[in-house]
């Protein structure tokens, strides 16, 4: 393999390198060099676009009298892909930059320009302040007083973070806390929830929310005999009945007793309708006491005995 690759050489004993002749070749002659453009350009002949890292093979030489700081200036000259129209351009160390030189020109160079114009005027201002001390005066006048700005602000910043927020780490660590799955998580707070719910006091609400009656009317038949029985309050009654009190018109009828509400619950009255409530719960009590008083039987007179005797020796008969 290494005779394929011919890596070794072979040198004889008698060599000597001084007997070989020596090419003469121009002192700045040019290479034959592959590179890729170092920007966008445009050409001036035929306007084609040129983009930054298209390959060419480029010749290359030495600029002559031309240095920065010892280092070498290079020029390359490329040709358009269109119209086949030369382009040169050179190395800038001192921008570490390339510079166009002909046939094209360079595009999108906003920031070059602004950088090189940022240097003129330092460069100016640098040359005025030499030339003119006044405008020197002025200058650190103006630089104490931006000085003076940023330390307040800087003080301000400072007072701003001294003032920590109290924050609870423990309470923190515990929400997410990794180590806590998802249904120890959801049983500790069912479990929060139910002595929450057991802490709340719901009696004294209900006391406070005020007082409201709901009757519940239960119907009882009663025989003809029990009509000797002594009627109940009027004020227990919660609706008047026509049947409790007796007649001859519904003597072989049933009749109907009402009970007394079950349920007692205390609504709270609005603030307005205090008085209205009143007045109206007073006027349905009267009317209820005054339909459901039983009115005083009359005695009979004497035609209906006559009737009613009449009535009995024809049954007995």
């Amino acid at each position: 393999m290494s005779e394929r690759k011919v890596l070794n050489k072979y040198y004889p004993p008698d060599f000597d390198p001084s007997k070989i002749p020596r090419m003469k070749l121009a002192k700045n002659r040019q290479y034959t060099v592959r590179l890729m453009a170092p920007f966008n350009m445009r050409c001036k002949t035929c306007g084609e676009y040129i983009y930054k890292g298209k390959k060419f093979n480029a010749r290359k030489e030495d600029v002559e009298n031309e240095t920065y700081l010892g280092i070498r200036i290079y020029r390359f000259y490329i040709k358009c892909t269109r119209c086949l129209q030369e382009i040169s351009f050179k190395t800038d160390p001192q921008n570490t930059d390339y510079e166009i030189e002909a046939g094209a020109t360079r595009n999108f160079m906003a920031l070059k320009l602004a950088e090189e114009q940022a240097r003129r005027e330092e460069r100016e201002e640098r040359e005025e302040e030499a030339n003119n001390p006044m405008k020197l005066l002025e200058n650190r006048t103006q630089q104490s007083r931006n000085e003076i700005e940023m330390l307040e602000s800087l003080e301000e910043l400072r007072d701003l973070n001294r003032r920590q927020q109290t924050v609870d780490y423990t309470t923190m660590l515990e929400q997410y806390n990794p180590a806590e799955t998802e249904r120890e998580r959801e049983e500790r707070e069912e479990r929060e929830d139910e002595e929450f719910v057991k802490s709340v006091n719901f009696k004294n609400k209900a006391e406070s929310s005020g007082t409201r009656i709901v009757t519940e009317e239960i119907i009882e038949e009663l025989k003809e005999e029990d009509t000797a029985l002594p009627a109940p309050p009027a004020a227990k009654f919660a609706k008047p009945s026509s049947a409790s009190a007796p007649s001859k018109a519904t003597a072989g009828a049933q009749l109907v007793k009402r009970k007394t509400p079950l349920v007692l619950v205390k609504p709270k009255p609005a603030a307005g309708a205090v008085n209205t409530t009143a007045t109206a719960t007073a006027t349905a009590t009267a009317a209820a006491s005054a339909a459901v008083t039983p009115k005083p039987t009359t005695a009979p007179a004497g035609l209906s005995l006559l009737a009613a005797y009449s009535d009995s020796s024809e049954d007995s008969n």
